[in-house]
């Protein structure tokens, strides 16, 4: 865990209210892991108090790159940066990783819900190249589709705008329904709603399946206890995502 003051390399939008900022930082783009996540200050001064959690979208070389929506003050102010300037970021934080590169699977089913996609451009990245890969992208319309470092990207919009006129994992089921699937796994990162939903279907169709926590945080590194999750564990009945996670076995988690 490092904590820096990045430079900034680029802030630019990608999609409706939504910015890829990337910075320059060689020791945290060297630890990094797919999974992972940061923690950003946005300003120095007392407003906005708390730091922002980010999934690490990619890691080119030495620049990181993050994905996020603006939809508050904090966001706003991120979005507002340039070039130049300087970022307090902590991280990579998170010990919990998509466990990517054994030989246990053959698919690489990843299913995404609005920018739950974030985490995803760095996992893609990371898959030895003798993996198929199939991506679902949920989004509530086409002005809010990113598709951002994706493979073989498949779409369901809410409004039916783009690609299939419903829920992702409603997507999915039907994708696994009309096409062999050769030793899938499924990850994911997205809304509560939507983690249940594939839980069912994960456990409906047996596939392996394991999710990247969203929630809000306070310090990202286990002291606050702000963001627990209950478990199945033996042991322990509840994890913190930022400590433990953010990635679960999706049959750990109780939704």
């Amino acid at each position: 865990m490092i904590q820096e003051h990045a430079p900034i390399y680029t802030v630019k939008e990608i999609a409706l209210n939504i910015f890829q900022l990337s910075f320059l930082s060689p020791s945290i783009s060297l630890g990094a892991l797919p999974g992972q996540f940061v923690n950003v200050r946005v300003e120095d001064s007392a407003v906005p108090l708390l730091r922002r959690p980010f999934s690490i979208s990619s890691v080119d070389g030495e620049i990181v790159s993050i994905i996020f929506n603006v939809i508050g003050l904090g966001t706003k102010l991120l979005s507002q940066k340039k070039p130049g300037e300087t970022l307090d970021v902590l991280g990579p934080l998170g010990k919990g990783i998509f466990p990517f590169d054994d030989e246990e699977y053959r698919t690489a089913l990843l299913i995404a819900g609005g920018l739950g996609v974030a985490a995803f451009p760095f996992l893609i990245s990371r898959l030895p190249s003798s993996k198929e890969v199939v991506s679902f992208l949920g989004a509530r319309s086409s002005s809010y589709v990113v598709r951002h470092g994706l493979k073989n990207v498949r779409i369901a919009t809410d409004d039916g705008s783009e690609g299939f006129t419903g829920t992702v994992v409603e997507l999915m089921k039907m994708f696994l329904k009309e096409n062999p699937v050769d030793r899938p796994r499924i990850f994911s990162c997205g809304p509560m709603p939507m983690m249940r939903a594939l839980a069912e279907l994960s456990l409906e169709k047996n596939i392996p399946c394991y999710v990247a926590l969203e929630c809000e945080m306070a310090c990202g590194i286990g002291l606050c206890q702000g963001c627990p999750v209950e478990t199945v564990n033996a042991g322990k009945k509840y994890n913190l995502v930022c400590k433990d996670g953010p990635v679960f076995e999706i049959r750990n988690v109780k939704f």
